[in-house]
């Protein structure tokens, strides 16, 4: 078998036993290693699988990768340093740490479809989104959000908001009668 320009022996492997390779793009911020060739990442993984077909087990593995950059960015979120002493009070930490995870999930899932910030890493939208500098105003018993003009990352931010404002109006909109 040939993986990146040099041939892969499978010989004295258990019988059923067979690799399956991927190139890819690595994800935004990712350090390319010497064997990434043009840019791409090869990927690989072995499997004794019979069940299933090849795209089946490909899905698998790149689910299983998709759980990973979760608990990476719950590591970035908060994750990696327990700051409290407690057992209890680490608890609580960690289902913050894990609310925070979701809504950004759902976030970048709902208001960030048409942007690159859809893939970005936590500390990426700490330092470009959640430090855009803004206003609360209250009146009329509504609260106006003001965001700075001068950002560079005001309009993600106000275009995010109005698709999670139309998405909220959908959601709750009354539902037709039968007719």
């Amino acid at each position: 078998m040939l993986i990146g320009g040099s041939r892969l022996n499978l010989t004295g492997w258990p019988a059923g036993m067979r690799v399956i390779a991927r190139k890819e793009r690595p994800h935004p911020g990712a350090q390319l290693r010497i064997t990434d060739a043009d840019g791409m990442r090869v990927t690989a993984f072995a499997t004794n699988t019979t069940r299933g077909q090849l795209a089946d087990l490909e899905l698998r593995h790149r689910r299983r990768a998709r759980a990973e950059d979760r608990i990476r960015c719950a590591k970035d979120t908060g994750l990696a340093k327990l700051p409290l002493h407690d057992t209890a009070q680490n608890r609580i930490w960690c289902a913050i740490v894990a609310l925070a995870c979701e809504l950004t999930a759902w976030m970048q899932l709902l208001a960030l479809t048409e942007h690159a910030a859809r893939r970005w890493e936590p500390e990426r939208l700490r330092t470009r989104l959640f430090t855009t500098p803004a206003t609360l105003a209250r009146t009329g018993r509504r609260r106006i959000l003001h965001l700075a003009d001068h950002h560079p990352w005001a309009t993600v931010v106000r275009d995010g908001l109005q698709r999670l404002r139309d998405t909220t109006a959908v959601l709750t909109a009354p539902a037709a009668a039968p007719g």
